[in-house]
């Protein structure tokens, strides 16, 4: 089991509004989880990988692999209160899942 939280490299966000914004993905995503889901993964020690994305067209196209493959996800938008106009798409939480299905929707990116 794992989640993982994809982020925007192009936005240029600070390391405080960063962490907010895969935080944000992160719990979104975990509500939007079967109940089943949500238990094994917070039993196995909620594992959770933060990838990047070079833009929103991005998060967009996998956001609609998450679904296609039956997968928990959630987009944030920002809230515009910082350093991001209000819209401004952040991230994307995926799963928890079991791993191998998260990974056929981001396990071809890098490493943030």
């Amino acid at each position: 089991m794992k989640q993982t939280i994809v982020a925007r490299v192009d936005l240029g966000m600070g390391e405080g509004k960063l962490a907010a914004q895969v935080a944000h993905a992160s719990l979104s995503a975990y509500e939007e989880a079967d109940r089943r889901a949500q238990k094994r993964w917070k039993g196995d020690g909620q594992t959770k990988v933060v990838v990047k994305a070079n833009g929103e067209s991005q998060i967009f196209e996998l956001a609609e692999k998450a679904r296609a493959e039956g997968l928990a996800h959630a987009v944030v938008r920002d809230a515009g209160r910082t350093q991001l106009d209000a819209g401004t798409v952040t991230a994307l939480g995926v799963g928890p899942a079991d791993t191998e299905i998260v990974d056929k929707v981001t396990g071809d990116l890098s490493l943030y």
